[in-house]
């Protein structure tokens, strides 16, 4: 049968590991094909600089990507430069020049991804996207066909290794967040400009991109509700602790009443579930059902050899739809159309809560929070307190029970309002239902 040819557009981690594993495991993509996924262009700005793994007589070397998507021997174009601007000329390029396309860009396909699925249809070729969440989980196809008789009701992630790692260095070893920080970033876990991930707009994109499949729903990513991981501190993991919790930045979509709540924070999670145990640079992703009930995935969220897995994966099988001729056979976002969709206000949500402050100490600080709370109708669960020496920044929590997240951010605004506040309250839910 004829071979099916590939051309590559950026040669950074993604691109670069894609590369070794086409070229390391040929024999056996071969052996599964049934005919051999060649590499016949690879474009980037050092591409010329560089020692490939490929065959220079057989394969066209280039720093301009139009020369890789215009190349009438390739049959596939694999995006893997990511962003948004570039990003779009070289994939929309390569479906005008009605070539199928594999990317790693969770930002744009999270942005404008049925967009462009709808201009793939049009050119009667394939658009696949498997590497642009969680590495080297397969959880795109599993929400797409693995449990496609399913209904999905709830998804809960953790979709960020930067941040994962980050929080469960300060839980085992209690350093504070920016010393976690600059250690990852010296591991090169984390960029230099880091806010991408601990401000969870890369955890965004991706459960943006996540509940599209799981619900046939298109969630623009600025429209769920998100909240970074900077203010978590080592005396939040100790009052979790005293909670039989840990704390995650969990990314979470739900199916409630009609409409769906999506949101991005940190939340405290029971230890005894499944995905607190999830800890370093991995990811997970728990899917609940109405009707196969529980499924989990968990596995590196990145890497240049785990995400080059599920790179190769998709150009596999995008090669075997234009040889067996079955393009279009399953939608990527797993509907026969994904119509637009806001979440519900995340203010409308009802939630138990963690709420802890840092006070200059003196009498009647619980009694001047607990009327605010009262205002609000919000109801006291517990108040914690751990022996601390500094009373210019005395630590403590109040739980809470379950109350409307709108009317809780309310009393948080009245309550940093005090003059005794060391700084702004901060609130974490309670994730008991996990």
């Amino acid at each position: 049968m004829q071979d099916v040819n590939v051309g590559i557009v950026g040669l950074g981690n993604v691109g670069s590991g894609t590369l070794t594993i086409l070229r390391e495991n040929a024999e056996q993509i071969a052996a599964k094909l049934g005919f051999r996924l060649n590499v016949a262009a690879v474009c980037s700005r050092t591409a010329k600089s560089k020692t490939l793994p490929v065959d220079a007589s057989q394969t066209l070397v280039t720093d301009n990507w139009r020369d890789v998507v215009a190349h009438p021997g390739v049959d596939i174009v694999a995006e893997l430069i990511g962003g948004t601007a570039v990003a779009r000329e070289v994939v929309e390029g390569a479906i005008a020049h009605g070539k199928s396309v594999v990317t790693a860009n969770k930002e744009l396909i999270a942005l404008d991804g049925v967009n462009i699925w709808s201009q793939a249809v049009a050119q009667g070729v394939e658009l696949a996207m498997e590497a642009s969440v969680c590495g080297g989980i397969p959880i795109h196809a599993a929400l797409r066909e693995g449990i496609c008789g399913d209904r999905v009701e709830a998804l809960f992630g953790i979709l960020n290794g930067t941040c994962n790692y980050i929080l469960t260095e300060i839980e085992k070893h209690g350093t504070p967040f920016e010393s976690v920080l600059a250690e990852a970033q010296r591991l090169g876990y984390a960029e230099a400009n880091p806010s991408a991930d601990v401000d969870g707009f890369d955890a965004r994109s991706k459960l943006a991109l996540l509940a599209s499949i799981a619900f046939g729903k298109r969630f623009g990513p600025a429209s769920i509700a998100t909240e970074g991981i900077r203010r978590v501190s080592p005396i939040d993991f100790r009052y979790a602790h005293q909670l039989g919790c840990t704390i995650r930045l969990l990314c979470s979509a739900r199916q409630e009443d009609g409409g769906y709540f999506l949101s991005v924070r940190p939340a405290l999670i029971p230890v005894k579930t499944i995905i607190a145990s999830v800890q370093g640079a991995y990811n997970a992703v728990w899917s609940k059902g109405a009707f196969g009930a529980d499924t989990f995935y968990y596995g590196r969220g990145a890497g240049s050899l785990p995400t080059g897995v599920a790179v190769v994966s998709d150009l596999m099988q995008v090669a075997r739809d234009l040889r067996f001729g079955s393009l279009q056979r399953v939608s990527p976002f797993g509907f026969s159309s994904v119509a637009g969709a806001r979440p519900r206000d995340i203010g409308e949500q009802r939630r138990e809560w963690f709420l802890r402050f840092r006070v200059k100490d003196q009498p009647g600080i619980i009694a001047a929070l607990s009327a605010i709370l009262a205002e609000y109708h919000i109801g006291i669960d517990a108040v914690l307190q751990l022996p601390d020496e500094d009373w210019r920044s005395l630590p403590f929590v109040i739980t809470l029970e379950t109350t409307v997240e709108s009317n809780l951010r309310a009393a948080m605004a009245r309550m940093a309002q005090f003059e005794f506040m060391a700084e702004p309250p901060f609130a974490m839910p309670l994730e008991k239902g996990l």
